[in-house]
């Protein structure tokens, strides 16, 4: 006998589980880390320790209308594709290592973002042409070094040095912006910031004293 779902009211002809992929939303109260899941909540904020508030889906239109995303998108494509070209330029088999994993988190970094705004990139962005990688590469890498016995520390340095100064830019904006597009800054600033946190963190644990 036909049922209904009790979320989205969809029709079961059989059953089965429906809605199971349901994606909850939370905030933090004092970081405002935005975060998103298959569950709700419980405890505190895992980055500060602060209170948390779950809230429904909110409505926000066209993603790209809102400058908050458009720069967020922009900053972490840009960190992608600084990773991917210094990968492409290091010989180096340790480096390759870790500018593929920094590359690939930018990219994770790129998916948390479509989801949780609902914003969606067309893939041919990921993909330069090989004159545009061979121009970006000559002005990116000034003053980087790519010989055999570099350190990696300087690419931790770098992506460390990125990630806040899109931190400090959120945090400076968000001061003179007002209701959602200062939420959406203020919930970027908490990203970048947690994304600071893992780098230091890597750093302090792989690389050698």
């Amino acid at each position: 006998m036909p049922s209904f779902c009790p979320r989205c009211h969809r029709v079961l002809e059989q059953d089965e589980v429906c809605c199971a992929q349901i994606r909850y939303s939370w905030r933090c109260l004092k970081c405002h880390k935005l975060t998103t899941g298959f569950v709700m909540p419980y405890g505190k904020c895992f980055l500060c320790g602060g209170e948390l508030e779950a809230f429904p889906d909110r409505d926000i239109g066209n993603p790209m209308e809102h400058p908050a995303l458009r720069e967020a998108l922009q900053f972490e494509l840009n960190a992608y594709h600084f990773y991917r070209l210094a990968w492409l330029r290091t010989r180096n088999p340790q480096h390759k290592l870790l500018l593929e994993y920094m590359f690939q988190n930018e990219l994770d970094h790129i998916h948390e973002l479509e989801d949780k705004y609902h914003v969606h990139l067309d893939r041919e962005v990921l993909d330069l042409a090989p004159e545009a990688d061979a121009m970006l590469s000559d002005e990116m890498f000034k003053g980087i070094d790519f010989s055999e016995e570099a350190s990696a520390a300087q690419f931790y340095e770098q992506a460390i040095q990125m990630e806040r100064r899109t931190r400090d830019h959120f945090r400076h904006t968000a001061l003179g912006a007002k209701g959602f597009e200062r939420e959406l800054y203020e919930e970027l600033a908490a990203e970048e910031e947690e994304h600071i946190a893992m780098l230091e963190t890597e750093m302090r644990q792989f690389l050698p004293k």
